[in-house]
């Protein structure tokens, strides 16, 4: 195998890229007639936002999905409190204050005045129905299973705007618990997704065409700040290319994330630590991958120094964890795995003579839009298995369809799969990665592992120094001793934005775009 087995992958990428740019005027054009730079411009309170792939859902339970939490989060549903992207700080949103009553127990104090976008008050019992409908497990609440995973809640309305929420273990960061809990209308149903959600944020929830765009208008009852966008248009583009030229030429205003190779407009384009984490995730409890040597094997295949700058960006950082170094619990101590095929060849030959099938067809499992060149890094990643001896078959999949390989229930028959996974956490604690990912009962788990159960279960009602010790420790556990992950970057995202409005993407554009802090220039 050569040094780097991918290069003619990035060759390929590139001149399918400048056949796309050269197309833009000529497929733009006839695309998006109705909405040609002249029409952006005239109606110049409008926003279009052109992202890289449709939501499969819009209910605002699962705003934990990039997909989603781009249009609802804080657009249409909004958060009693809400996190600041920039250090973690948890600050007052719909609620005004709190207060930790007890070992179990807080009160929130909820801002007089809110209405939804149907006119019906925002009040203590709203938000009740609200996390009662978020914490149903007749339904797969993405919020749920990410940020209270373990955990029950109940909740009372005390008086119009005093809201008690009581928690099954303690809960030392309930408040940024529940920065990631969107209210909305009461007396939705608890057992199907909501296709019109109804909340109380600047936008209201206008309509989706499937397959063509999502629209949100202002709600001019807002209780906060009148914001400038009268009117958002969301649209997808799987081509990074195509979004891009978009927004040079007026066809959009925002693209929140683009190719590093297309990121080629000083003026326009901006680069930003986006708290997303890629990896590989080993089905750990089917043969060959349930042999630790062939998981160990897996690692020492991979040249992380030939995919940077090739398939991923020159900016990304090789990762030992699934969370950030700014994020509590991050463990300094880990190592990259180097890249050796050398060892490779040598575990995979001694687990075959134990009986191991090594020579089993393992499926790599992938999403074709979860971030620029996700196929070609995982075309990439196959030949780098290949030259060890590995025997892969390639599965690129769209959302609809990986969905059903990245969140339990996974489909059967079981197969020793490997899945491409990408996660964020810019929510400044390890809890919100941890139990979702590694615990037997997480919604994107493969463990079934008391000892990474009980260690995940102590450090989530633990406080201060200890409980980012345990975290730190839970990481060093995955990494090192059952090795469950290839972990691959931390990823540096790149958004272009038009000239005509004032925006500067964050490490939480990945998850949300706040319209109403989109001015015009």
């Amino acid at each position: 195998m050569s040094k780097n087995p991918s290069t003619a992958v990035p060759r390929l990428a590139g001149r399918v890229r400048a056949m796309l740019v050269i197309g833009t005027a000529l497929a733009l054009g006839g695309a998006l007639s109705v909405w040609s730079p002249q029409g952006v411009h005239a109606q110049d309170r409008n926003l279009t936002i052109v992202v890289k792939e449709e939501p499969n859902l819009v209910d605002p339970c699962m705003s934990s999905q990039s997909a989603v939490g781009r249009v609802v989060r804080q657009n249409v549903a909004e958060t009693l409190a809400q996190i600041d992207p920039k250090d973690g700080t948890v600050t007052p949103r719909m609620a005004v204050s709190w207060e930790r009553i007890d070992n179990l127990t807080w009160r929130f104090k909820l801002r007089p005045g809110i209405r939804y976008h149907d006119g019906t008050a925002f009040n203590a019992q709203a938000a009740v129905d609200s996390l009662n409908r978020i914490m149903s497990p007749t339904l797969d609440c993405g919020v749920r299973t990410q940020f209270f995973g373990g955990v029950k809640l109940s909740s009372r309305a005390v008086d119009e705007l005093t809201l008690e929420i009581k928690s099954d273990k303690p809960l030392p960061i309930l408040p940024t618990n529940i920065g990631t809990v969107t209210m909305y209308k009461p007396k939705v149903a608890n057992n199907v997704y909501d296709r019109s959600p109804v909340g109380t944020g600047p936008y209201r929830f206008s309509r989706w065409t499937v397959g063509q765009e999502i629209i949100l208008e202002r709600f001019d009852g807002y209780w906060g700040r009148k914001p400038q966008v009268e009117r958002a248009r969301y649209i997808w583009r799987a081509e990074s290319a195509v979004r891009a030229a978009m927004v040079l030429t007026g066809e959009a205003d925002i693209s929140p994330s683009i190719t590093q190779q297309d990121a080629n407009q000083p003026g326009l384009d901006f680069s930003y630590p986006d708290a997303e984490t890629t990896r590989l995730r080993l089905d750990l409890s089917q043969p060959p991958l349930n042999d630790r040597r062939v998981r160990l094997a897996m690692n020492y295949a991979i040249d992380r120094k030939a995919l940077i700058g090739s398939v991923f960006s020159k900016d990304v950082i090789p990762a030992t964890q699934l969370v950030f170094p700014t994020i509590n619990g991050h463990n300094p101590d880990l190592k990259v795995y180097p890249y050796d095929p050398g060892k490779a060849k040598q575990l995979l030959a001694e687990a075959r003579r134990d009986g191991v099938p090594v020579d089993k067809t393992i499926p790599l499992v992938g999403r074709t839009t979860m971030f620029p060149e996700a196929t070609e890094s995982m075309q990439a990643i196959q030949a780098m298995y290949t030259a060890v001896g590995l025997k892969t078959e390639l599965m690129m999949l769209d959302n609809q369809v990986y969905t059903k390989y990245n969140r339990k229930p996974f489909p059967l028959p079981r197969k020793p799969i490997v899945v491409q996974n990408m996660h964020d956490n810019d929510k400044g604690d390890a809890q919100f990665t941890a139990f979702a990912n590694y615990h037997s009962k997480g919604a994107n788990s493969f463990y079934t592992e008391p000892e990474l159960d009980a260690l995940i279960e102590k450090a989530i009602v633990t406080s201060g120094p200890e409980r980012r010790r345990l975290f730190q420790q839970m990481f060093k556990r995955v990494q090192e001793e059952l090795v469950g992950d290839v972990m691959l970057f931390h990823m540096v995202g790149y958004s272009r934005v038009s000239k005509r409005v004032n925006f500067i993407p964050s490490i939480s554009t990945n998850t949300e775009i706040r319209i109403e802090e989109v001015t015009f220039k």
